[in-house]
């Protein structure tokens, strides 16, 4: 059986579509890529497939833009052309699959730039309000 790509797990995740996980996967990773450093972003892009490194790509010495959780799912929601509940579901499934595609340092050293809020997204919680 072929490995899954990063789009079906997403999909899996989030129980959507692939054409679905694919827009959410690429409106998290641009939207996550905007709210982190560029270096940060870069080391991400090193562990991701090559399809999706260009959706992290971003100056290294270019600074992160400061956005709190809100404005973060509004983001994802209106580049996936999604509702703000499925943009927080996908946004979550695609930060789980990105954190175990690129390992637990690599992510937990990116992610702690963003809000706990945001991070909080990356952990898989079926009762969350």
């Amino acid at each position: 059986m072929a490995e899954l790509s990063f789009f079906d797990k997403v999909a899996d995740r989030a129980g959507v579509p692939e054409e679905t996980a694919r827009a959410l996967t690429e409106a998290t990773l641009g939207t996550l890529a905007e709210r982190i450093s560029g270096g940060e972003s870069a080391q991400l892009a090193d562990h991701v497939a090559h399809e999706l490194r260009p959706l992290l790509a971003r100056a290294a010495q270019e600074e992160p833009e400061v956005f709190g959780y809100d404005e973060f799912v509004r983001r994802v929601a209106e580049r996936a052309q999604v509702g703000p509940r499925l943009a927080e579901q996908g946004a979550g499934a695609v930060l789980q699959t990105l954190h175990r595609v690129v390992g637990h340092r690599e992510f937990r050293q990116a992610l702690a730039q963003v809000p706990l809020e945001i991070q909080a997204l990356a952990e898989p919680v079926t009762n969350r309000p």
